[in-house]
C-alpha cells in the first residue's frame, strides 16, 4: 500500500502568528512540495494574497485552497474531504499537507475527519501544532487582542459566546503535539523558559512546546512528527464540542518588520563508529534526547557486520529505524544530525552518542 500522505493541522489565535509560521515554512521548505489548506470565516484572500506572494514554487496559487464556509468540522462531507481528494488526485501528489485553521474551531473534530473511510487510508495526521502568542498567554489574555478574537466570535450565531479565552486555550493545548510560543523574543529569557516549563505540566507527555521568533521554525521541526493523530483521540479530549467561527490573523506584528534566522534553534552532526547492538544504540539514543531535550534526531548508522545501512529517525524520544540500503562504494560511517533549541551541550551529546 502507498504511504500515507502527512498531513500537519496548525491552529491558534488570533493575531499568534499561524500565517507568519507558515509563510516562513512554506519560503524555506527546501523543494519539499506543500500544499496548504486555508480555513476562513468571513472575508476570503487576505491569507492566501500573503501567501502566494512568498514567491517559492512550493507554495504556487495552485497549491492553495481557501475554504470558506464556516468552520472545517460542519462542512467536512460537503467541503474538506473533496478537497483533501483533489489534492491527492494530483500528480504528482504533495509531499505534505498543511492546514491552517481557526484557533475558534477547535482542532479535534478536523482530526477526527481524518478517519473518515474515504481518506482514511490516504493521509493521516502528522501531528498538530498550536501556535501561541507568548507574551499574551503570560500575561493571562491568551489572544494579542481579546476585543479583535471576540468580534470574530460575535459573527457567527452558533457560537457560545461566553466560553472563556483560557478554556478554549485549554482544549487546543489538550489537542496539540507541538506548542509553539510565538513572539518569544517580548518575554525575558527567565519569563519565556517559564512559560515553556508551564505549558509542558498542561500537556500530555511527550509533546514539544518551543520557543520562535515572528514563526521561525525550521522546517524539519515542523514537519515530520509522523504521530498519526487520528488513532489517538482519546488522548485529546475536548471540554468544548459546540461549534466556533474562524479567525485569522494577517500575519504582520506590530512590533517587527524583518525577519528572523533560526536563532532559537541549532543543530549540529555527531560521527561516531560502528554500533553493535541496534536495539541498545536505540535506547541509548532516547535517553540521550531525554536527558538533554533533543527535538529531532536524524542519520545514518554503520551496524557491524551488516551490509546494509540504519536509517534512524527521532522525534523527542520516538525513534524508527530500518536498514535502507546498502553502503556499496559510500564509507561505512555513523553519522548523526541532532536538532534542538539553542544552547545545546553539544559536547556532552556528542560525547554520550560516542559512547
Amino acid at each position: 500500500m502507498p504511504a500515507k500522505v502527512p498531513a500537519t493541522v496548525v491552529t491558534g489565535f488570533l493575531g499568534a502568528g499561524k500565517t507568519t509560521l507558515i509563510r516562513h515554512m512554506l519560503q524555506n521548505a527546501r523543494g519539499k512540495r506543500i500544499a496548504l489548506i486555508i480555513n476562513e470565516f468571513g472575508d476570503l484572500g487576505v491569507d492566501g494574497d500573503i501567501l502566494t506572494g512568498c514567491g517559492d514554487e512550493t507554495c504556487t496559487a495552485d497549491d492553495i485552497v481557501e475554504l470558506s464556509n464556516g468552520c472545517i468540522c460542519c462542512t467536512v462531507a460537503d467541503e474538506f474531504i473533496p478537497t483533501i481528494e483533489k489534492l491527492l488526485a494530483r500528480d504528482p501528489k504533495p509531499d505534505h499537507i498543511v492546514i491552517e485553521t481557526s484557533g475558534l474551531a477547535l482542532p479535534q473534530p478536523l482530526v477526527q475527519a481524518f478517519n473518515w473511510p474515504d481518506i482514511k487510508t490516504k493521509v493521516t495526521v502528522d501531528g498538530v501544532v498550536t501556535v501561541v502568542d507568548g507574551k499574551a498567554v503570560s500575561e493571562g489574555r491568551f489572544a494579542h487582542s481579546v476585543e479583535a478574537v471576540d468580534a470574530q466570535r460575535a459573527q457567527d450565531g452558533n457560537l457560545d459566546h461566553e466560553t472563556p479565552l483560557s478554556e478554549l486555550f485549554g482544549d487546543q493545548v489538550a489537542c496539540a503535539d507541538m506548542i509553539v510560543v510565538n513572539k518569544s523574543d517580548l518575554l525575558g529569557a527567565d519569563a519565556a523558559l517559564a512559560l515553556v516549563a508551564k505549558l509542558k505540566s498542561e500537556s500530555r507527555a511527550g509533546v514539544q512546546v518551543v520557543k520562535a521568533t515572528m514563526g521561525a521554525l525550521p522546517v524539519d521541526v515542523l514537519l515530520g512528527q509522523g504521530i498519526g493523530a487520528e488513532d489517538d483521540m482519546a488522548a485529546r479530549h475536548a471540554h468544548h464540542h459546540h461549534h466556533h467561527d474562524d479567525d485569522h490573523e494577517n500575519g504582520h506584528d506590530d512590533h517587527h518588520h524583518h525577519d528572523h534566522d533560526h536563532d532559537e534553534f541549532e543543530s549540529f552532526v555527531v560521527e561516531r563508529n560502528e554500533v553493535a547492538d541496534v536495539a541498545a544504540f536505540c535506547t541509548q539514543v532516547a535517553d540521550i534526547i531525554r536527558s538533554h531535550d533533543i527535538l529531532r534526531l536524524k542519520g545514518f548508522v554503520a551496524v557491524t557486520g551488516k551490509p546494509m545501512r540504519l536509517t534512524i529517525q527521532a522525534v523527542g524520544p520516538r525513534i524508527d529505524s530500518y536498514f535502507d540500503k546498502p553502503f556499496g562504494s559510500d564509507p561505512r560511517t555513523t553519522r548523526l544530525v541532532v536538532i534542538g533549541q539553542a544552547g545545546l551541550d553539544q559536547a556532552a551529546i556528542a560525547k554520550a552518542l560516542q559512547a
